[in-house]
C-alpha cells in the first residue's frame, strides 16, 4: 500500500486501485500504530479515483514531523567520510563510529526545509563539493513501531563537513537541504533485505552517475537504529528516520546547478529533485 500527499488531500495506492481521502490532519492520519491494517479497512469505503489523478509534483508525504539520519551505516560511507575527514585529523572518527555500538544519529530537516517529488533541492553557496545521499527512510510512530518506508534525498556538502566533523549540522541541515517522496510505502511485512536502491544523476538530459546497492548492506538493523533515536526522545507524531547511505559518487563529483537526482527504491518508486542554488 502507498500514500501519497496532495493539496486536496491523500491518493492510497492498494494493489493497481487508485483511492482519494480527504485528510484534515497528517499528523493524526499517519501516526497509527498498525497502520497497514487501519488502511485497509478504510480504504473499502473510500472513493475509487484513475491513476491520472495523481499530481507530477507532489508534496512530502509528511505533517509536522522531524527527519532524523543515521550516518556510516554501509561500509562506502565509512570510507567516504575518513577521506574527506582526513586533513582536517578526523578521519579515525567515522572508522570508529561504524564500529561502535552505538550508531551515529543526528537531525536532518522539518518540514520546512523538506521538498517532495518533483520539488528543488538545494546545494550551499558556501560550499564547492556537493552530494546527494540516497537513503531508505523510515517513518515511525510516537509509539516507535516502524509504520512506513519512503525515499529520503540527504543533501550534504562534503566540504564542509570535510573541514571538521563538528561541522556536520552546517553540511547537513539548510533550506532545502531533504527530499522526501514520492510516497509512504506501508507494507504488511518489514521490507525485503535484498530491497535495491538505486541512484541516478542527470545533467543536461545526460546520465553523469548511477549506482545501486542492497537495502542488505546496511551493518546496523533499522529496529537498532530507531531504538537508539527513542532512548530519549519523543516524538508525539511520530518522526523520520533515513537510514544511512552506501552509493556516494565520486571524490572528483559535485552536483551543479539544474542536475536531476533520480533516487529509486522497490515497492516504493522513484523520487526525483532538481537542484537549485
Amino acid at each position: 500500500m502507498q500514500i501519497y500527499k496532495t493539496p486536496e488531500g491523500a491518493i492510497i495506492k492498494q494493489n493497481d486501485a487508485f483511492y482519494r481521502k480527504k485528510v484534515d490532519n497528517w499528523d493524526t492520519f499517519l501516526n497509527r500504530k498498525n497502520l497497514y491494517q487501519t488502511l485497509l479497512k478504510e480504504v473499502q469505503h473510500m472513493d475509487s479515483i484513475s491513476k491520472e489523478s495523481l499530481p507530477k509534483t507532489l508534496q512530502p508525504p509528511m505533517g509536522t514531523q522531524e527527519i532524523w539520519a543515521s550516518g556510516v551505516t554501509y561500509m562506502r560511507s565509512r570510507e567516504a567520510r575518513m577521506e574527506e575527514s582526513k586533513k582536517a585529523g578526523g578521519g579515525s572518527f567515522y572508522d570508529r563510529v561504524y564500529d561502535a555500538d552505538r550508531p551515529e544519529l543526528f537531525f536532518k530537516a522539518t518540514p520546512q526545509r523538506t521538498v517532495g517529488h518533483g520539488g528543488t533541492v538545494r546545494i550551499r553557496k558556501d560550499s564547492d563539493w556537493d552530494v546527494p545521499e540516497p537513503e531508505l527512510t523510515l517513518f515511525i510512530s510516537s509509539e516507535g513501531s516502524i509504520e512506513g518506508y519512503t525515499i529520503g534525498n540527504d543533501m550534504s556538502s562534503r566540504s564542509i563537513e570535510g573541514e571538521n566533523p563538528l561541522y556536520l549540522p552546517q553540511a547537513k541541515t539548510y533550506e532545502g537541504c531533504a527530499g522526501l517522496g514520492p510516497c509512504i510505502y506501508v507494507p504488511e511485512k518489514p521490507i525485503s533485505p535484498d530491497t535495491k536502491i538505486q541512484l541516478e544523476i542527470l545533467r543536461d538530459g545526460e546520465s553523469v552517475f548511477s549506482d545501486q546497492i542492497a537495502v542488505s548492506q546496511m551493518k546496523r538493523k533499522h529496529t537498532e537504529l530507531v531504538e537508539f533515536l527513542f532512548r530519549e526522545c519523543d516524538f508525539p507524531n511520530g518522526c523520520f528516520l533515513m537510514t544511512g547511505t552506501g552509493i556516494i559518487p565520486p571524490d572528483d563529483f559535485t552536483l551543479k546547478v539544474g542536475d536531476e537526482v533520480r533516487i529509486a527504491i522497490d515497492h516504493i518508486g522513484t523520487l526525483v529533485n532538481v537542484v537549485g542554488s
